[in-house]
């Protein structure tokens, strides 16, 4: 069964950084795109950002784009997602999704992981 597992969220001040993996099992996600999005309370999730198969290919939420870079290790069936210059406009629990395309769709997505969780302090 096709699982991806987040981890590397925690508690960061604002103007820190933080690097989320992504750890996918049960399929072979070097063929797939996979994509990054969050969720805030309240709020409805949105896209951060997206890398093709091959990694060659990236589009970001203008939101995140130079702060944040997402990147993958196919042979580690891995994908990355490092923050920088966080902001308190940034926490949320951060979802990677994988997908047959490189959008910022999120339909497009059918496999997601539970999620980890992002808190910045000001």
């Amino acid at each position: 069964q096709a699982q991806l597992v987040e981890s590397g969220g925690g508690l960061v001040q604002a103007g820190g950084s933080l690097r989320l993996s992504c750890a996918a099992s049960g399929r072979t996600f070097s063929n797939y795109a996979m994509g990054w999005f969050r969720q805030a309370p309240g709020k409805e999730r949105e896209f951060v950002a997206a890398i093709s198969w091959s990694g060659g290919n990236t589009i970001y939420a203008n939101s995140v784009k130079g702060r944040f870079t997402i990147s993958r290790d196919n042979a580690k069936n891995t994908v990355y997602l490092q923050m920088n210059s966080l902001k308190p406009e940034d926490p949320a629990v951060y979802y990677c999704a994988a997908g047959r395309s490189l959008t910022n769709w999120s339909h497009a997505y059918d496999v997601w992981g539970q999620g980890t969780k992002v808190t910045v302090s000001s």
